[in-house]
């Protein structure tokens, strides 16, 4: 018997839909960091990009846990010398609250080329309409 590896060609790829309107940001990123990945699939393989589209909606209505709003810090440095950024989601809620969603995805998935591969299919939208009707997407329930 020998180990079934998925090639990239094979994987057939579907649509889904999640709704992160009065959902914890970390519970809705880590399922679509899975759906992305393809973790869910029988055929998932680790050096193999098997996961499948995923449009998250209402991005703004997201919601943290406790003092996270306020306390949490994202810190970025500009590369000039003391120009490191540093907000809280709250102002990154005002700014651009997909960004929220977006950074915590990221940072679920692998940091190579696999993973800007698999992030590529992450597709974040303010408000409840997409433009991805034609692709006839599911919807998934975040549990």
């Amino acid at each position: 018997m020998k180990t079934f590896s998925a090639k990239a060609q094979d994987v057939e790829r579907k649509w889904y839909v999640i709704d992160a309107e009065n959902k914890v940001l970390g519970q809705v990123a880590v399922e679509a960091a899975n759906l992305l990945r393809g973790k869910n699939k029988p055929i998932f393989t680790p050096h193999v990009d098997t996961g499948d589209f995923v449009v998250i909606t209402n991005a703004e209505k997201v919601v943290l846990t406790g003092n996270k709003e306020s306390d949490k810090i994202y810190t970025r440095y500009t590369g000039y010398v003391g120009n490191q950024k540093v907000e809280t989601p709250k102002k990154v809620r005002a700014r651009r609250p997909e960004l929220l969603l977006e950074r915590a995805v990221r940072g679920m998935i692998p940091h190579n080329k696999l993973g800007d591969a698999i992030y590529k299919k992450l597709k974040v939208v303010v408000g409840p309409e997409h433009g991805h009707d034609a692709q006839q997407p599911e919807a998934y329930e975040v549990k």
